[in-house]
């Protein structure tokens, strides 16, 4: 299987290539960390499309459950049927509803299985998942059959950190961590989405939005894809040069702030300091 090296949509650090070809040459989960909006689940897909290969998408949320990835049993339609008199009803299979795993197990080609955001489920999730992702396969009590993985699949594993994962878990897994993108690389990853953006235009933006970021106490840093929404109206209203450089002078809430500060305190605490600073000139 040809290496991972990012693709033209997804400019990947060479510690990110590295991990990703490790995971996959050792066959363990990739899980991967990192500040929201740093392209966590982006990797998986441009991951995907790099290989030819299918994506099969698993979006976690705090009330799925390990089974629901493995199949689940619709009682509900079977009840429904047999009191219409439906002849399927006689065959349990009709009503086995195949999770992700499954179709990621019983894919032609090796697929890549992303597990997103695996942190918001409960904490008991991830260890619900250890035997069937150490062996490939799981049991189907209703039909009293085996499902086993085809080929290993490639598993991507998101995080945000919002809660501890358990030991057992994380010892079966490749782990990286997405650093914050240094100015750079963050112009690498701005030129992909806005190759004729004027290089002046976007020395300045660039500044504003890391000084932004260097700001304590905010409760949330702007991301990369807020930088890219940004970047995206800022283009779009025309604004000026002069008018970026005139906010980092005088400290002065950005123009189409909404697009970076997600919350009013963080607007509030851009504000005070912007306020204090101007008292001390």
């Amino acid at each position: 299987m040809k290496s991972f090296n990012g693709t033209g949509n997804y400019i990947a650090s060479k510690a990110l290539q590295l991990a990703v070809n490790a995971a996959i040459a050792l066959e363990r989960p990739l899980l991967i960390k990192g500040e929201p909006g740093t392209g966590k689940t982006m990797l998986a897909e441009e991951l995907a499309l790099s290989l030819g290969t299918e994506l099969i998408p698993w979006h976690i949320k705090s009330t799925t459950k390990a089974q629901q990835g493995l199949y689940e049993y619709d009682a509900v339609s079977r009840l429904r049927d047999s009191q219409l008199g439906d002849e399927k009803v006689h065959d349990i299979s009709n009503y086995i509803v195949k999770g992700k795993l499954w179709h990621a197990f019983t894919a032609d080609q090796r697929p890549v299985l992303l597990i997103d955001e695996i942190d918001k489920a409960d904490i008991e999730f991830p260890n619900d998942l250890l035997l069937e992702l150490d062996k490939m396969e799981f049991f189907v009590y209703e039909t009293q059959e085996k499902v086993v993985a085809k080929q290993r699949p490639i598993i991507i594993i998101t995080s945000n950190n919002e809660k501890e994962l358990p030991d057992a878990f994380l010892r079966r897994c490749f782990f990286h961590y997405i650093s914050f993108p240094e100015a750079e690389e963050m112009k690498a990853i701005v030129d992909v989405h806005f190759p004729n953006i004027k290089q002046k235009l976007l020395d300045e933006a660039l500044a504003l939005f890391f000084d932004l970021r260097e700001i304590p106490g905010l409760k949330k840093k702007p991301s990369t894809s807020e930088l890219i929404d940004w970047l995206k109206l800022l283009l779009a209203e025309d604004i000026d040069i002069d008018v970026l450089q005139e906010t980092r002078t005088k400290k002065v809430i950005p123009p189409l702030h909404g697009a970076l500060l997600k919350n009013e305190q963080d607007v509030h605490l851009f504000e005070k300091l912007a306020f204090m600073h101007r008292s001390h000139r």
